[in-house]
């Protein structure tokens, strides 16, 4: 992505350069690679030797490496070769004595090798290219690294699964002379594949092709090396044009990662080095020169954006005005307090330089001016208030106790950092407008504190919220109780209880609804199960005197006879103790007498058990469920209303939803909800179009199941679901007294019957859930006039024994 009003060119590998032309001789050969010549081994190793000795004349003996060696051969064989064949009697190599050669450089004379800096490479399936790569195997001083194999399994195990035409591409084979070591690499394409697939996902792909269609001049290569590096680390660019005159001193070694063997380089071909051996296929262009009036056009010619790093003010202000001339926008770094500052010429291109803090300055005004009068406008442009306290006390002694500003290793390191930042919203077309703003690492070290415990302790309950089994004494509070006990989506207890002492009613609350609960047919079938209760209840208390049921609930009418002693308490022991049990299940099969007594407990209530104990049938009902658990994920209403459901320790309202500990999920898994209900989380996974591990819980939990069992109604009014709560609860009751695990189960989908209503439920996916529900009821071969009232999942699995809260008898008040 380039500048407003740009078309973007094609990226651009380092491959395309090629090998322009390959010269064969008999007593010397040279690799001439894009307008720069690179000299052969021998060539190379002549200069060396008239450099360093020119008293000498006879070819300088090559020092063998004990421990070193080459890769020859076939792609997974280590052959070692050495140089130079070690003998018993040390007195024959007497050179290896010898104290080391000393090489002086000085800046502008340093020599063929000081001036290389690109690789040279080599597609074997080039005729010229084999020729002259089997010429450099020959020269037994050069060093030949083969990794290809580890870097193939690498691209191999990648996921997704590369496409064929990246695992066939053809390998290169890539010279560094500076080093004189050849190395093989995977061709252009599957290198850039590999190397950068651990940015995924903070860079998606289609990001990263973006980034590498850019061309990113950098002026100075002090600070400037840190950013370059950080840049080609990344490959956020396609092209990076690096300028500058000066070469490494050792007193640049505290800030630039080069090393003695660089002192006297020019700076700009020490960091296209350094980048080249991490990718030597990313396009590099240097000026050594620098930037002068001269070079500044073919520089700036087809930039996309501009690092400015230099110390010099006037080029700092002429860089400025050729940028704006030409709307680049320009980046800059400090490395004191991390002031990142921005120039969008771009976007406006009548925009001051450097923000018009200088007023009106020109390149021209600055030539000639000593350290001492640059100061005040340094000072001006940097906003001395704002320097930290070290950087303004040592700007008093410039000139007087040390040379010129100081500067910091990783403070330069930061700044790398910070502007690859801004690169990447640049090159993405995120928000990056002209500014400034410091990244101040001391300010945020000041401000260390502990932090806060991410889980807190959970709180016992308030008497009587405890879902857990119990007894009342009073007779209609025990029916009450029982009522209060059943099931509901989200443990949101949609209903309302009262009792005059004659009649138990039980209604629809209206206000505890979601999104899923379409029609409140959910809250019909909660009211069901609630009824069930009461009914079992009252009925155990010999006071069961009939119900009604009608759209808007259920009443229930008690004898006005004295309550009898409760002889038999299977059933009512199994309504107040029935609980959801999350775990794991063995996957067990169902035994048929269980079966049985399930689909028998379904039809005694009017509802239809679907059972679907086939291994093959419970593996496709886990891959719709599974789907559905993520389109619920990644639905933001659908999201936010999922988790509103569950209870951290500590949270208000502990007497509805699902408690956090009641999930059966072990601390990974904990850690990981953490992750998961975060909206900006989701909102990320959603625009990649990714999260199939959002469904994998669901997945696994169903395919652990013996059993899953779906009840089924014969309509669908509100009477039809209220009774799909009786059917529901009397089956989770038998189950439960066969000592089996039950869970509920509701896909997002669950009672949307028509479009409209799977449009309702996800504007993006409605069509999606639509047709996971078709699959559904297929897979169930449920006809189309009846509804779903719930799905169960049946296990042999330990039992949880937690137990949902629930708002307190005391608290739902009696008529």
């Amino acid at each position: 992505m380039g500048r407003a009003g740009r078309t973007p060119r094609p990226r651009r590998h380092g491959s395309d350069r090629g090998i322009a032309r390959v010269q064969h001789g008999a007593a010397r050969r040279a690799v001439r690679t894009g307008h720069r010549r690179l000299p052969c081994p021998q060539r190379m190793a002549r200069h060396r030797r008239d450099h360093r000795h020119p008293d000498r004349t006879d070819p300088l003996s090559r020092r063998a490496i004990p421990n070193r060696g080459v890769l020859v051969g076939q792609a997974n064989s280590r052959v070692r070769r050495r140089t130079v064949h070690l003998a018993a009697d040390a007195s024959q190599h007497s050179h290896l004595a010898r104290p080391p050669s000393t090489v002086h450089r000085t800046p502008g004379s340093s020599g063929i090798m000081s001036e290389v800096w690109q690789p040279v490479i080599f597609d074997k399936t080039d005729a010229a290219q084999r020729a002259a790569l089997t010429e450099l195997e020959q020269d037994a001083s050069l060093t030949f690294l083969d990794e290809r194999e580890t870097q193939r399994n690498g691209l191999r195990t990648l996921l997704p699964s590369p496409e064929q035409s990246l695992l066939e591409e053809n390998d290169r084979w890539v010279y560094f002379p500076w080093r004189r070591t050849v190395v093989a690499v995977l061709g252009p394409t599957a290198f850039r594949h590999l190397r950068l697939d651990r940015n995924r996902n903070k860079i998606t792909r289609s990001e990263q092709n973006s980034l590498g269609d850019l061309t990113i001049g950098i002026i100075g290569l002090s600070v400037g090396h840190a950013i370059a590096h950080t840049l080609a680390l990344e490959g956020i660019c396609g092209t990076l044009r690096l300028a500058d005159f000066d070469a490494i001193e050792l007193s640049n070694l505290n800030r630039i990662p080069a090393s003695i063997l660089d002192l006297g380089i020019n700076k700009a071909v020490v960091a296209a080095r350094r980048i080249a051996e991490i990718d030597p296929y990313l396009r590099i262009e240097i000026v050594e020169d620098g930037i002068t009036e001269d070079t500044i056009d073919g520089f700036f010619d087809g930039l996309d954006l501009l690092v400015e790093e230099c110390d010099s003010l006037d080029v700092k202000v002429l860089a400025r005005e050729a940028a704006r001339s030409r709307r680049i926008p320009v980046l800059m770094e400090t490395s004191d307090r991390g002031l990142l500052d921005v120039e969008r010429f771009d976007l406006e291109p009548e925009r001051p330089v450097f923000h018009g803090v200088l007023g009106e300055i020109d390149s021209t005004s600055l030539r000639g001016l000593g350290t001492r009068d640059k100061i005040p406008i340094v000072l001006d442009q940097l906003d001395a208030a704002l320097l930290s306290a070290r950087m303004a006390a040592s700007m008093v002694e410039v000139s007087e106790t040390i040379e010129t500003w100081p500067q910091l290793g990783g403070d330069v390191q930061l700044g790398g950092a910070t502007v690859a930042a801004a690169v990447r919203r640049f090159g993405t077309g995120a928000h990056l407008p002209s500014g400034r703003i410091r990244i101040d690492l001391d300010t945020h070290l000041d401000a260390l504190a502990s932090p806060h415990p991410t889980r807190t302790e959970e709180l016992p309950p308030p008497d009587g919220a405890d879902g857990s089994p119990t007894s009342s004494v009073d007779p209609d509070e025990a029916v009450l109780d029982a009522a209060r006990r059943a099931p509901s989506g989200g443990n949101s207890q949609p209903w309302t209880l009262s009792t005059d002492g004659r009649t138990v009613t039980i209604g629809i609350d209206r206000s505890r609804t979601s999104t899923l609960d379409i029609a409140f047919r959910g809250s019909c079938v909660a009211v069901g199960a609630a009824a069930f209760n009461a009914r079992v209840a009252a009925a155990a208390q010999g006071r069961f005197d009939g119900e009604l049921i009608t759209d808007h609930g259920v009443e229930i009418s008690l004898s006005d006879r004295d309550p009898e002693p409760i002889t038999d308490r299977r059933l009512l022991d199994g309504v107040v103790g029935r609980c959801t049990d999350r775990e794991l299940g063995t996957a067990e099969p169902l035994d048929e007498s269980v079966a049985a007594d399930v689909v028998a407990a379904a039809a005694a209530e009017g509802g239809r058990a679907v059972l679907l104990t086939a291994r093959e049938s419970i593996s496709a009902a886990a891959d719709i469920l599974a789907d559905a658990d993520r389109i619920r994920y990644l639905t933001p209403h659908l999201h936010r209303e999922m988790f509103s459901e569950l209870r951290w320790p500590g949270d208000p309202d502990p007497n509805r939803g699902i408690e956090v500990a009641s999930l059966g999920i072990d601390d990974a898994d904990l850690s990981k909800l953490e992750i998961v209900k975060r909206p900006d989380v989701m909102a990320l996974v959603d625009a990649w179009d990714a999260g199939a591990a959002l469904g994998s819980d669901m997945r696994d939990r169903v395919l652990s199941s013996s059993a899953l069992v779906v009840i089924v109604v014969p309509g669908s009014t509100a009477d039809n679901y209220i009774r799909g709560g009786y059917a529901t609860e009397n089956v989770w009751v038998t189950a439960h007294l066969h000592g089996l695990a039950v869970q509920p189960v509701s896909p997002a989908f669950l009672y949307a019957r028509t479009p409209e209503e799977h449009q309702q439920l996800s504007m993006h996916r409605g069509e999606a859930l639509q047709e996971l529900n078709s699959r559904f009821r297929a897979l169930l071969d449920i006809t189309d006039i009846e509804s779903v009232a719930l799905v169960l999942r049946l296990s042999c699995a330990p039992k949880s024994g937690i137990y949902s809260r629930r708002v307190p008898v005391s608290a739902l008040g009696s008529g």
